[in-house]
């Protein structure tokens, strides 16, 4: 029996070494993903400011040049910012007779560059600014949406900036491209524009690409950019970005999905699971923690699954893989929050807030109206045992983590937040339309 035990605990020690080997070494005091160190949410041993103003707690604001809905991924004294660019041409005139004008951008549009930008971390001092691609884009984006939301991810030795269908760039510390791939060019729905982020997971990139053309998720190696596997899905547009999870030493990808929610065999691509699909425009991203997924869409109707996946094999629907569901206030826009064991969502993309149990689906609270957000599309994130909303509006509701709902504080700027927050140490960033800032007492 105790040759049992101490086996069992040498597995269990030989898959936590293999979990961190796979991971840029430093990854967790870094905000290396746009969803933060393990893809939840969470800044591990972060304690950032509660409070802040345009006059309180503001270490450095700078403005960025172009849009972008970009995270910005922070590594040590770096922070990595994606944008477009628009160039000023001289205009041709033409009748606007297109119904939807101020709604899309019209596809006949403006050139933007598509940049990386560099920033030193303790001032907001530009450290370089390199220009990716030039191109007029082949079709146009929602009002909202930016040609800059897709953000990159770093492993601490390059940059793996990711511009959709304007290409995937690997560029080292000092701005020099390594190399560059035409992953394929996307037809959205409704030209809604794109959004998807890549992840990075030992040497593989897995890119996925739903469109309304042939869509597919695909793997590359990290060190040249070759195609490792692609592997065909029966999609349409969505925005969600996958995750890279561990079952039984294996990584897998997990993805979200209209049509079928899927695993794949990190590897190879081969297809391990899938299950019944979410609601139309699938945009928030899975997360994942001791061997449970949580998958949740908000678009005319809710969805939220909680997938076991020592038990995801085949088809998974209606079986007793998936552990709970819930079918109220989901988000459509903002992904989860996954903190210890509290899964944190928000309704459709409204400033109300549902905290439950991740275990078991029991809930702790919601759906709870916070205090003068309005509007949100950045994912939520935590630290310190805090929860923090950002609103289009400016406004970050600051919410104590646990069972009850206590806002702990509302803060406001004079901006409006789209991009998710990063938190690094001490450090909360928060990019808006014009700024980007560095929140630290």
């Amino acid at each position: 029996m105790k040759r049992i035990a101490i086996l069992t605990l040498c597995i269990f020690a030989l898959a936590v070494v293999v979990a961190i080997a796979s991971q840029p070494v430093g990854f967790e005091k870094n905000w290396h993903h746009w969803r933060g160190p393990h893809a939840t949410g969470v800044a591990v041993d972060a304690n950032p400011p509660t409070t802040w103003s345009e006059t309180e707690n503001i270490r450095w604001k700078v403005a960025i040049p172009g849009t972008g809905h970009a995270v910005p991924i922070i590594w040590e004294d770096k922070i990595f910012i994606q944008t477009a660019i628009e160039v000023k041409e001289e205009k041709k005139e033409s009748e606007d007779t297109n119904p939807f004008s101020g709604f899309f951008q019209r596809d006949s549009g403006p050139k933007y560059k598509f940049d990386l930008i560099v920033l030193n971390r303790s001032d907001g001092s530009v450290l370089w600014q390199k220009t990716l691609r030039e191109i007029n884009p082949h079709e146009g984006t929602h009002r909202d949406a930016t040609y800059a939301s897709n953000s990159p991810v770093t492993d601490g030795e390059f940059i793996y900036a990711y511009f959709g269908s304007r290409g995937l760039y690997c560029v080292d510390m000092m701005g020099n491209v390594k190399w560059e791939k035409d992953v394929g060019t996307m037809y959205k729905r409704n030209t809604f524009g794109e959004g998807s982020s890549p992840v990075l997971h030992g040497n593989t990139l897995v890119i996925v690409q739903d469109h309304e053309g042939d869509s597919f998720i695909t793997a590359l190696d990290k060190r040249t950019g070759d195609v490792l596997w692609k592997t065909d899905r029966n999609e349409r547009t969505t925005w969600f970005s996958p995750i890279v999870v561990e079952q039984d030493g294996k990584p897998q990808v997990v993805t979200a999905g209209t049509n079928r929610v899927r695993g794949y065999d990190l590897e190879t691509g081969k297809l391990l699971w899938e299950g019944d699909g979410l609601t139309a425009n699938s945009i928030p991203s899975p997360v994942a923690a001791d061997g449970l997924v949580y998958l949740m869409s908000g678009f005319r109707g809710n969805d939220l699954r909680a997938v076991q996946l020592a038990k995801a094999m085949g088809d998974i629907s209606g079986s007793e893989a998936i552990v709970w569901e819930h079918s109220r206030d989901t988000p459509y826009v903002p992904s989860p929050l996954l903190y210890e064991n509290t899964l944190y969502f928000l309704k459709s993309n409204d400033g109300i807030l549902s905290a439950f149990d991740s275990k078991t689906g029991k809930a702790y609270y919601g759906p709870k109206r916070l205090q003068g957000v309005s509007g949100v599309y950045a994912s939520i994130v935590g630290a310190a045992d805090r929860v923090y909303v950002a609103g289009r509006n400016g406004t970050v509701n600051v919410v104590q983590h646990g069972p009850e709902f206590t806002i702990i504080a509302e803060n406001t700027l004079d901006d409006s937040f789209n991009s998710s927050p990063a938190i690094v140490g001490s450090e909360l960033y928060l990019r808006g339309g014009q700024y980007l800032y560095c929140i630290a007492e």
